[in-house]
């Protein structure tokens, strides 16, 4: 009878450990890569990579021949034929094994492109499916982002897995270009301002945001970044985290105004006032994890005074820089467009509050005035209003350069 029961509980144990085993092997399941399509998106290329689980990923660009190289842990390729009809910039999409515990997946290109948007996308609307999504805006004449090749050996991913893989040389990265986060201001559920014949700022904030970022692309100088490219809300905090996980270098959030008063015309840029950035200090200074307030420097170990000192230096250092760049955009803004009196403002906007980004938000016009209103959805007026963009930030960053 003993002996029967320890024959039981022996038995009960081993199911326990081979239940164990698979339910760790079922959890620890490699990600299937289900489908990989490429198609037009407005005035770039999209590349999405559908697959059944989350994953880490880094991409990198190599040349002779033009590549887009993405890098992640291993997953199941279970892609069949690759829609790539739609794409002008992608020719063709290849995956193998980089490492035993690593798969790369190869976009072959038909001309240079710079990743301007990355993003994983978690299962929501109904797709059950994780995307990741990568927009490609094509460079002119010779240039070729290499900003980021990462340093290390880079291998090519054969067509046939049968052959053996050999080391291809490394690209030298090219001189390092500032990233421009564009914000367009409201999207989604928060419309924003409405116009006397209807406008809705929304729209406004996204096609301006949109021409920015192809006219900063097209000089060859800069990364641009939208927090939003199409119909979408987000949290005013979560605007200002994109900018800084990011790397931002320069913050520019885009809204159109409003005023009870319809005669009220004229664009107007804002950076951070004095008591909207005193009080954010002391708010960033009294959490408890203080290791990302301000990029590469941990104040985790700090107390709270010093931490409060800190921040408010660094602070006053981007309130400084902030400024510079609003004085600038408004010199050259004046050159072509109306602006209100004293042009140059200050508020506690909550997208201004980025610790170590430089940043303005520009209101582009007033919809509440018909004129403006007008001028809004007026493509010359859009022209004259991104050319002093892009001359108001060539400006800045020229200065900085010889700082």
């Amino acid at each position: 009878m003993i002996g029967h029961s320890i024959n039981l509980i022996i038995r009960g144990f081993i199911c326990f450990i081979l239940l164990s085993l698979v339910m760790a092997a079922s959890a620890w399941a490699a990600p299937e890569a289900t489908a990989a399509r490429a198609g037009a998106f407005e005035g770039n290329e999209r590349f999405v990579l559908e697959l059944s689980g989350p994953v880490t990923y880094r991409y990198f660009t190599l040349d002779r021949p033009l590549r887009l190289v993405i890098d992640m842990p291993s997953i199941v390729w279970g892609v069949g034929k690759s829609d790539i009809s739609g794409g002008r910039a992608i020719k063709d999409v290849r995956h193998g094994a980089f490492r035993r515990d690593q798969s790369r997946v190869v976009l072959d290109l038909t001309q240079p492109v710079q990743v301007v948007r990355h993003e994983l996308i978690p299962p929501r609307d109904g797709n059950p499916r994780y995307r990741l999504v990568l927009d490609l805006a094509p460079l002119s004449g010779k240039r070729w982002s290499a900003f980021d090749a990462v340093e290390a050996e880079q291998v090519e991913v054969p067509a046939a897995s049968s052959k053996p893989v050999t080391p291809s040389p490394v690209s030298k990265p090219s001189p390092f270009k500032p990233l421009v986060v564009i914000d367009s201001g409201h999207g989604g559920d928060d419309p924003g301002a409405r116009g006397r014949t209807g406008t809705w700022e929304k729209y406004i904030t996204l096609r301006y945001a949109s021409a920015l970022r192809d006219a900063l692309l097209a000089t060859g100088q800069y990364r641009v970044q939208l927090t939003r490219d199409d119909d979408r809300f987000l949290k005013l905090r979560h605007r200002v985290s994109i900018g800084r996980k990011a790397g931002a270098n320069l913050f520019i959030s885009l809204h159109a105004d409003s005023s009870p008063n319809p005669d009220t015309r004229g664009l107007s840029v804002y950076t951070l006032s004095d008591r909207a950035s005193d009080e954010e200090a002391a708010a960033l200074a009294s959490r408890e994890n203080k290791v990302d307030i301000l990029s590469d420097i941990d104040l985790s170990d700090k107390d709270e005074d010093v931490a409060s000192i800190l921040i408010d230096l660094a602070q006053r250092e981007t309130k400084n820089k902030s400024s510079e760049f609003a004085e600038t955009l408004v010199d050259e803004f004046a050159r072509e467009i109306n602006l209100v009196r004293n042009s140059h403002r200050f508020a506690g906007f909550a997208v201004l509050k980025a610790p170590d980004v430089p940043s303005v938000l520009v209101e582009l016009g007033f919809l509440s005035n018909r004129k403006d209103e007008a001028l809004l959805n007026s493509t010359d007026y859009r022209k004259k209003v991104i050319r002093g963009f892009v001359r108001a930030v060539d400006s800045y960053f020229d200065k900085q350069k010889k700082r």
